[in-house]
C-alpha cells in the first residue's frame, strides 16, 4: 500500500465527493485492500491498487485524457479512464471493479478521488471532462 492510499480512511471517516460535472455526490472509503464507492443506497468496489495504478498510467499518458464512464454492460470509449479500468493489459489484468454488475464507472467515480488526493487536474465541465496527472515529484 503506498502513502497515497494510507490517507483514505474508513468507514467511519468516508471522504465526501462528487462526479466531475458536480451532479452526483457520493463518498470513498478504504475496507482493507478494497474501495468503497457508496452512491445513494448503491456500493461499488474497486481494487485499492486503482489509486496508485491510475495515477502511473495517468503520468505516462503525458496528457489529458478523457473519462468516458460507462456502465459495466456497455464499452468504454479507447484511450479513456473507463478503458483503462477494464482493459486486460492493465496491472490487473482487467476489471478493477470487484461486483460484477457494478464493475463499471470507474472512470466517473476514481478521478474525483484523484483529485481530492492531489494527484490528478480534473475538468469539471457539464459533459466530457478530462484528466491528466500532476507528478507528485516535482
Amino acid at each position: 500500500m503506498s502513502d497515497t492510499t494510507d490517507v483514505i480512511g474508513g468507514a467511519d471517516a468516508p471522504i465526501a465527493l462528487t462526479t466531475a460535472p458536480g451532479s452526483s455526490s457520493y463518498s470513498m472509503h478504504r475496507e482493507g485492500e478494497t474501495l468503497i464507492c457508496t452512491v445513494g443506497s448503491t456500493k461499488l468496489s474497486y481494487q485499492l491498487r486503482a489509486v496508485d495504478d491510475l495515477h502511473r498510467w495517468l503520468l505516462e499518458q503525458g496528457d489529458w485524457v478523457p473519462l468516458g464512464g460507462a456502465d459495466e454492460n456497455k464499452p468504454a470509449a479507447p484511450g479513456s479512464v473507463e478503458a483503462f479500468g477494464r482493459d486486460e493489459s492493465n496491472p490487473v489484468g482487467g476489471w478493477y471493479g470487484l461486483r460484477r454488475g457494478y464493475r463499471g464507472r470507474f472512470g466517473v467515480y476514481l478521478p474525483p478521488l484523484l483529485e481530492h488526493l492531489g494527484l490528478v487536474e480534473l475538468e469539471h465541465g457539464a459533459r466530457n471532462n478530462r484528466v491528466r496527472a500532476v507528478d507528485d515529484a516535482s
